[in-house]
């Protein structure tokens, strides 16, 4: 469960020294928050020096602000002929500033253009953790919103440099407690460094607990002296064996060309990781992503749970990731809001769960029926949840442009039969026994294929037959301006109506049905409040299946290892405490909801194979890992699946 954010209240009134109301101090020195980013914080970990020729690397900061130290990191990693390959920038905001804020605080800065990228790709105001990337994503923002207390716990990174800038401790003394600072040694990597303007007892005797070894330094502006760091501790302690990322060289094959196979070599790709992505069809997306359109959309639930706060995840990094190429018409689709009817709450209810939660509008709304219809231009049929950032996307367009890289090779005609491995490589095998690809790493995304690949016992994964029903544009009178979903749902094409969609577990028929398109005719004019009743002729459809897990959420990370060869372990309770069969990757299970979760999940998995930052927290990776399930019979006695 998350708490509630609390946007920041600023004092502009002394324009050099914006002035955060709750704790009465400001956000940076008189003498300006560039000189003041530059001397403290960069020069107070050997920036640029440090990062130079290195692929990745990695700076941690507690208190975001109003963004200045991000900003003069970014600025002098733009102007190093020498920098890293990719710099990652993560931060933790308690009160994150409202656009308009944001926007004023930057209006005269010396650097206008990255302030400009900044704004335009600020996200809404949730309490989560928003990956925003720059500079031809060579620059990584992972900045979560909530408290450090509860974020840096959450954290799954090796950090090279450490930013300390919170509000003064006598302000804000629960950011800088020894039982909080002692977090930044777990994450930090070897050699790791720290800085800060703070030189105060709390702050000293805090950096002294987490391992570091400080010294004092001159200080910027009015400070006299600050501190600087490097961790030094007697013995680094190794992570769980669930948390061992990274180690990958060479290429990645990668089985399934869908959606969730698509979104990994893309992720990798994006990482200079080159793929090799094979798949029995003849094109990509034949299976499940291969429908003409799907929506995506977050959710709202009253206990804001994992499994709310995946999806809600899910679809702002999706959102962030597909608008620029909906913009340039790279994929199909609309992602400029949705409707989802509510039938168990009424508006009042509705409204109080967003209240309750503080859900920004730029992120739900809950609208009267007669507000939804105003929206979607014709009737909708109850009161309904209106998702900004939501839409439909044509899967098909997106598979492809995510497989058109150059380090991507795509192999198709090529179907995985078997997978074995030896010599610190895996294999893949087609029917007649001749390998198809090979690579020290091997990602498994090829859908219900998944379980016959790894044990013939099965894997905990459901399949269900879904059916869409197409009506050509004369028949479809109602046609919302937004998707419109709920029981079922309705997108607006250019070529007609795309309803649906059925959902029957276990149903292996290929052929469309009638009965079927009466279902989907039933939840459209429940959606719409008017009767369909078109010629069954003149429908078209298409059927597939979808594959999903019991608590309808991903398998995503590494295969754990049989239990036979895992007794030996102390705890099994936890999946971070599961070991891994080496170099196996899972993602799969994406379910009715893949165009939500593809891109989060493929940058997850990414982030697992190279060993760069995780862009979730451990408590969600914990619910959508792949031995979660294994995690659970370890607590029930009973089998991993």
């Amino acid at each position: 469960m998350t708490s509630p954010l609390e946007p920041a209240r600023i004092d502009f009134s002394d324009a050099a020294a914006p002035r955060a109301i709750a704790f009465d101090d400001v956000y940076h020195a008189r003498a300006g928050a560039f000189g003041q980013a530059r001397h403290v914080f960069l020069a107070g970990n050997g920036l640029p020096q440090r990062w130079a020729g290195r692929d990745h690397f990695v700076v941690l900061e507690t208190g975001f602000g109003l963004g200045h130290n991000f900003l003069a990191t970014w600025s002098a990693w733009r102007d190093d002929p020498r920098r890293c390959t990719h710099l990652w920038f993560l931060s933790v905001e308690r009160h994150p500033p409202r656009p308009s804020d944001l926007r004023r605080a930057h209006a005269n800065g010396s650097e206008p253009e990255l302030s400009r990228d900044l704004l335009a790709a600020w996200p809404p105001l949730t309490p989560d953790l928003h990956r925003r990337d720059f500079a031809h994503s060579r620059v990584h923002l992972l900045l979560a919103f909530g408290d450090v207390a509860t974020w840096l716990p959450q954290w799954m990174a090796q950090v090279d440099a450490f930013y300390l800038d919170g509000f003064a401790p006598a302000k804000n003394p629960a950011m800088w407690e020894p039982r909080v600072l002692k977090r930044l040694g777990r994450l930090a990597a070897p050699g790791a460094t720290i800085a800060t303007w703070s030189t105060a007892r709390i702050v000293r005797e805090a950096l002294a607990g987490a391992n570091f070894e400080w010294q004092r330094q001159p200080g910027f502006d009015n400070k006299r002296e600050m501190l600087t760091g490097r961790h030094a501790p007697r013995h680094r302690p190794q992570p769980p064996a669930g948390r061992r990322y990274g180690g990958t060289s060479g290429a990645v094959a990668i089985v399934g060309a869908g959606l969730a196979g698509a979104a990994a070599a893309h992720a990798l790709a994006a990482l200079g990781v080159p793929s090799r992505v094979i798949d029995a069809q003849s094109a990509p997306a034949q299976g499940g992503s291969g429908q003409p359109a799907g929506l995506l959309h977050g959710v709202v639930h009253a206990d804001d749970s994992p499994h709310t706060r995946w999806f809600r995840a899910g679809a702002l990094r999706a959102h962030a990731v597909l608008s620029t190429r909906l913009a340039r018409g790279a994929v199909r689709g609309r992602l400029d809001g949705l409707l989802r009817v509510e039938r168990a709450l009424d508006l009042a209810a509705m409204q109080g769960l967003i209240d309750t939660q503080a859900l920004p509008d730029d992120y739900v709304q809950a609208l009267s029926g007669d507000e939804a219809g105003m929206r979607a231009g014709c009737l909708v049929n109850g009161a309904a949840w209106c998702y900004a950032a939501g839409g439909w996307i044509d899967p098909r367009s997106l598979v492809r442009h995510w497989l058109d890289h150059p380090l991507i090779a795509l192999c198709l005609g090529q179907r995985a039969a078997r997978i074995t491995r030896s010599d610190g490589e895996w294999h893949c095998f087609d029917d007649d026994g001749r390998v198809v690809a090979s690579a020290a790493t091997l990602v498994l995304a090829n859908a219900d294929g998944v379980g016959p690949l790894l044990s013939p016992g099965g894997w905990p994964l459901l399949r269900s037959r879904g059916q869409v029903t197409w009506l050509p544009p004369e028949a479809a009178e109602w046609r919302p301006a937004l998707p419109v979903a709920g029981d079922g749902y309705a997108i607006a094409l250019d070529d007609g109506l795309l309803c649906g969609a059925t959902s029957d577990l276990d149903d292996p028929d290929p052929t469309l049905r009638e009965a079927d398109h009466r279902r989907n005719l039933d939840a459209l004019q429940r959606l719409s409040g008017r009767p369909w009743r078109p010629a069954m002729a003149s429908l078209g459809g298409r059927v597939a299946w979808r594959v999903h897990t019991r608590d309808r959420l991903p398998l995503l990370g590494g295969v754990p290892l049989p239990a036979p060869e895992r007794t030996a372990q102390a705890r099994q309770d936890q999946a971070r405490f599961i070991a891994r069969v080496p170099g196996l990757h899972l993602l799969a299970a994406l379910g009715s909801r893949g165009l939500t979760q593809a891109a989060l999940a493929g940058e997850v998995l990414a982030a697992m194979i190279t060993g760069t930052p995780l862009p979730i927290g451990s408590g969600l990776l914990d619910a959508v890992d792949a031995a979660r399930f294994a995690a659970r019979a370890g607590r029930t006695g009973g089998a991993d699946q």
